[in-house]
């Protein structure tokens, strides 16, 4: 009997009887990580990392929610259930899974790549490991983030100087908080002011319950409007282009997402600049990771599966797909590129930019852009029934 397989709830462990990150409601749900198509809503109990309680809670509101501290071990069952980090997310896991001598890992979404907003992925020796591929070809090879955050610091200082507010589009949960403590931490915040969206401010207390120290930023309408010509305002993708940003006159816009390590989507976007960071693990990465967990079978469960199955199969693993409700292309809001930007040829390469910084792709908390009534006040941060995550 396997240990992991698909079920129309989502990947089911029958042994223990439990769900990993199912996208039906079921008994027991097992969560990798709080982005929205990790943890629905609908299910009798959670358990999850100790870290992403606060989060977790924040996305499905009152629900019964039991965590683990990382390398804790439960039983469920017949199996032995560990959760250890991720490096995508606050709270973000793998789920170690062990029966009779036999182990499987469940990754969720990870990265390899530094973050000082959550814990670093552990790599897990395990006999099956089963694995994202978001960013699942060649041309995805990301650099040291801490270039491409001096380059935001860079855009940022070249706009407050010439009095244009900076706007630049994040996923709320994780890139958000990354950008904030990554530019904190190069001195970049004595620049002007960092003026946050509604859903990031939400996200922002949701991580400072979980003892991350995330730069609290301020709200539009707690700014003065001359010091919004020197600030950099961070807001979820759902945001460009709505009415939210008539309020900033005269800016400079710019999108964090691996996405726009390919060429055109950041003009088609008509972005005036496209910074390379993401939460996933690059072509590079993901190599790195299954080659670490010495598994001889490979499940690839999202996004460029049928090049990483390939790939994986030539190299002598014994890969295969699993088919998943899981977004394919990272997050739908953080405007992935359209499916002709990413065309794979003959020899799995795409038409893409030289690499200059690190990707991503997620969406924002509620899905939408902020809503504000009259006075500005948000009408909504959150809502547990939000986009899909890709």
């Amino acid at each position: 009997m396997d240990l992991i397989c698909v079920r129309p709830e989502g990947l089911y462990c029958p042994a223990g009887d439990f769900y990993i990150d199912p996208w039906r409601p079921v008994d027991r749900a097992v969560i990798t990580h709080a982005h929205g198509d990790h943890a629905r809503g609908g299910s009798s109990r959670y358990l999850a990392a100790q870290p992403a309680a606060s989060v977790l809670r924040l996305r499905l509101g009152d629900v019964t929610l039991d965590t683990l501290p990382y390398g804790a071990r439960i039983r469920m069952r017949d199996v032995t259930v560990s959760l250890h980090p991720a490096g995508h997310v606050l709270g973000s896991a793998q789920v170690r899974i062990e029966h009779r001598g036999e182990t499987c890992v469940v990754s969720g979404d990870y990265k390899l790549a530094p973050d000082p907003t959550c814990d670093a992925f552990e790599a897990l020796r395990c006999d099956t490991f089963v694995t994202e591929s978001t960013f699942g070809l060649p041309i995805y090879r990301w650099v040291d983030p801490a270039i491409v955050f001096d380059d935001i610091a860079a855009w940022w200082h070249g706009n407050a100087t010439a009095g244009r507010t900076s706007i630049l589009y994040a996923y709320a949960f994780g890139k958000a908080q990354r950008i904030e403590t990554e530019l904190a931490a190069v001195g970049a915040l004595d620049i002007g002011p960092l003026v946050v969206h509604g859903a990031i401010a939400s996200l922002n207390a949701a991580y400072r319950a979980a003892g991350v120290l995330v730069p609290p930023g301020q709200r539009v309408v707690d700014t003065d409007k001359s010091a919004l010509r020197r600030a950099l305002v961070l807001a979820p993708p759902s945001a460009a282009g709505t009415p939210w940003l008539r309020r900033f006159g005269d800016f400079s816009d710019a999108l964090a997402s691996g996405w726009m390590q390919v060429r055109g989507a950041r003009r088609r976007r008509a972005l005036d600049r496209g910074f390379v960071l993401s939460d996933h693990a690059d072509w590079p990465a993901l190599d790195a990771a299954i080659n670490a967990t010495g598994a001889a079978r490979i499940i690839v469960t999202h996004g460029h599966v049928p090049v990483m199955v390939r790939w994986l199969n030539e190299r002598g693993w014994r890969a295969e797909a699993f088919a998943t409700e899981f977004d394919d292309q990272g997050e739908a809001d953080a405007l992935p590129p359209p499916a002709s930007d990413t065309a794979v040829n003959a020899t799995g390469a795409a038409d893409a930019n030289v690499p200059n910084g690190a990707a991503d792709a997620e969406t924002d908390a509620t899905g939408a852009a902020e809503a504000t009534d009259a006075t500005g006040a948000p009408a909504a941060a959150i809502n547990a029934a939000d986009a899909p995550h890709a």
